[in-house]
């Protein structure tokens, strides 16, 4: 190509970035409203409100905590807290598919609207295009308003939104926090969509969530108004076409087709056998009553605008302190880097006994991130550190008892560990440089011997059926083994991962990307 070509190219391309970026420009916030979580003396009497209240009066200073490990469960008691709030929903997630959960989640806050409740909507817009009308109808609703984290600004494509401005659209909002009439939240990895609460015919993960009531209620409804007020939160209204009413009465007759959808039989006989809200109400829910704290991030993370000693990761290693005897981590994408193998390696030196679960590569869903990885596997073995790798199990129906961290047709997407098995960590934090460096992350730390324990015997209980154990020989050459019906089976390469998957981590673990990972 001559210079003058060559030239006209680069002024032609320059001129297309420039209309790009100036079609991408972010509305004014100067005009939005200002609002905050429902006030404790008005929380306090609701009827969520008159029982929490007086259990939480019973336990001074700590928080009672209820494990949502049981995927219909889990989608069971945000419905049930939908349609049993009274004065406000609030509610922040990362991804909210349109599929049959999501559809019948959605639905759950129209309908709480149509009483009177307040909702408040808080997305990451790292989410299709195609949920924008069901979002804007959700904001036309005078009870609802809808605000999107970090948005795009051209919806379609999104990816125009990474040339014009990368280090911002780049960063995203991974909390996920559900809280009803600031008596009770819930916390933890699930997002919302059939394959987090098990409804999908593809890959389910395997997740957990805590609810909670009491004093650490009122911390997450704080950090929601924080997040809902910050410079990164824009009201659907600025970002999104409006769309006619007639959208919302779309909504309700698509859930109520689904609701007779076979497939949500499942969910429905859960809402009926649940009696959440009853024993609430009679005080008579089982609650683990612990010192619990929440970690999060400053919103600001999403704009680049936090120093390193206000991140999560600073405070949770306060709270948390040295680990002394042992720690049990689960974490779907597990990227240590190389600062995180010279932290386990010191721990293994003192005789801290670490053991890791994540996804293995023929389970996880997305390759590169098992690249950053699988290069700090053989200095993990070496310095000592037990690693086990997640199945990807069959599509077929789910099998019972597989514990808290592993189904049939099951990808890992839990996020919690264990310290000295006194204190616990559950949220939506992976250990890897994006939650650390780049995404927003909230959770709780849980001062609680006997949750710990519960993780701990789920682990050592059903880690041979879910998890291959990854080896080393004595010349370092790595290995796999799978123990099944009493055998043992060897693994001289990834287990059931295609050269191709294999090849592609290759190239991957090759590349300086550990930083977007």
């Amino acid at each position: 190509m001559s210079v003058p070509a060559r030239a006209s190219l680069y002024f032609i391309l320059s001129c297309l970035v420039a209309v790009v970026a100036g079609c991408t420009t972010l509305p004014s916030l100067e005009n939005r409203t200002y609002t905050t979580a429902l006030p404790l003396e008005e929380a306090n009497r609701t009827t969520l409100g008159k029982g929490i209240s007086h259990m939480a009066s019973q336990h001074p200073g700590k928080s009672g905590i209820h494990m949502l490990s049981d995927p219909r469960a889990a989608f069971a008691v945000r419905a049930l807290l939908a349609k049993a709030a009274e004065r406000t929903l609030d509610v922040q997630y990362y991804i909210w598919h349109k599929d049959l959960t999501g559809t019948l989640m959605f639905e759950a806050l129209r309908a709480a609207a149509e009483r009177g409740v307040r909702v408040r909507l808080l997305l990451d817009d790292n989410n299709p295009s195609d949920l924008d009308p069901t979002l804007s109808a959700l904001d036309s609703h005078p009870n609802i308003e809808v605000r999107l984290f970090n948005p795009f600004v051209v919806r379609s494509p999104k990816w125009l939104g990474y040339i014009t401005d990368f280090s911002r659209a780049n960063r995203r909002m991974h909390n996920k926090s559900y809280t009803a009439d600031n008596q009770i939240t819930i916390v933890g990895g699930r997002n919302m969509g059939d394959e987090y609460f098990g409804a999908t015919d593809g890959v389910l993960f395997a997740d957990l969530d805590v609810a909670a009531i009491g004093p650490i209620v009122k911390d997450v409804s704080d950090d929601f108004d924080r997040y809902w007020n910050s410079q990164s939160s824009y009201p659907v209204a600025l970002i999104l076409p409006k769309v006619g009413p007639e959208r919302l009465k779309e909504l309700t007759s698509e859930a109520s087709i689904l609701e007779r959808d076979p497939r949500a039989e499942t969910y429905i006989k859960a809402l009926r056998d649940s009696g959440l809200i009853r024993q609430l109400a009679d005080e008579t829910i089982a609650m683990d009553w612990a010192h619990t704290r929440m970690v999060s991030d400053d919103p600001r993370k999403g704009l680049g605008q936090v120093p390193k000693e206000k991140l999560l990761t600073h405070e949770l290693g306060q709270i948390i302190g040295e680990p002394q005897s042992d720690v049990k981590l689960i974490s779907p994408y597990f990227v240590p880097a190389e600062a995180g193998v010279l932290s386990f390696t010191a721990l293994a030196k003192r005789g801290v006994k670490l053991q890791v679960l994540t996804n293995s590569l023929d389970a996880t869903d997305v390759a590169a991130v098992h690249a950053g990885y699988a290069k700090r596997r053989e200095p993990l073995l070496k310095a000592g550190v037990e690693l086990y790798e997640m199945k990807r199990m069959s599509d077929g129906p789910r099998e019972k008892g597989t514990g808290r961290f592993g189904s049939s047709g099951s990808s890992l997407h839990a996020k919690t560990f264990t310290v000295d098995s006194e204190r616990v960590f559950v949220g939506s934090f992976n250990f890897d440089p994006r939650s650390a460096k780049l995404n927003t992350e909230l959770g709780f730390v849980i001062e609680s011997p006997e949750m710990a324990m519960q993780i701990n015997t789920s682990f050592n209980d059903r880690i041979s059926i879910i998890a291959y154990e990854v080896k080393l020989t004595d010349d370092g050459d790595m290995y796999w083994i799978e123990r099944k019906d009493g055998e043992k089976t060897r693994y001289d390469t990834e287990p059931h991962a295609s050269l191709w998957r294999r090849i592609c981590v290759k190239v991957f673990s090759m590349l300086p990307i550990d930083w977007l990972l």
